[in-house]
């Protein structure tokens, strides 16, 4: 698969990964600290999103210390039904992704809620709606991982 990033592109992500400023404009400061245009980091930017190369651009946010409940979760779904429960667990406002994976449980699923006790009444509505098991596989620990693009 070819590379769908040039050398300023993987920069750019690099640049971001440690941080994104909070000002009035904070594309134009990522624009001055790399040597580019505002308009530059902007289409660079949707670029990456439309080709695949980033999933999303957006803040992250740790739930559990807002108050929220963050897990991940995984059914086996039989193949014949999966577009039907896909749809099912998307409709969800809580679901975040939602993952194929062969596997024996072949949908995974990230579910955020604002608080604990959303989060175990969503899982729930999910195995009423789907009629199948949910696996619900909170996290223990948080790993950090850093990822750095050759330029």
């Amino acid at each position: 698969m070819a590379k769908s990033y040039d050398d300023i592109d993987a920069r750019l992500i690099n640049h971001l990964q440690d941080g994104f400023p909070i000002c009035d404009a904070p594309y134009l400061q990522v624009a001055n600290e790399l040597g580019l245009t505002e308009s530059d980091v902007l289409k660079r930017l949707k670029n990456l999103l439309e080709n695949g190369t980033l999933s999303r651009f957006g803040a992250l946010y740790n739930a559990e210390r807002m108050g929220g409940a963050l897990t991940l979760a995984a059914i086996k779904v039989p193949e014949m039904d999966f577009e039907n429960v896909t749809e099912i667990v998307n409709s969800f406002p809580e679901v975040a992704h939602n993952y194929a994976r062969n596997h024996e449980l072949n949908m995974w699923f990230v579910v955020a809620t604002e608080t604990p006790e959303q989060l175990a009444e969503t899982l729930a509505a999910i195995e009423h709606q789907t009629g199948l098991r949910v696996y619900n596989m909170p996290k223990l620990n948080e790993y950090f991982i850093g990822l750095k693009l050759e330029a």
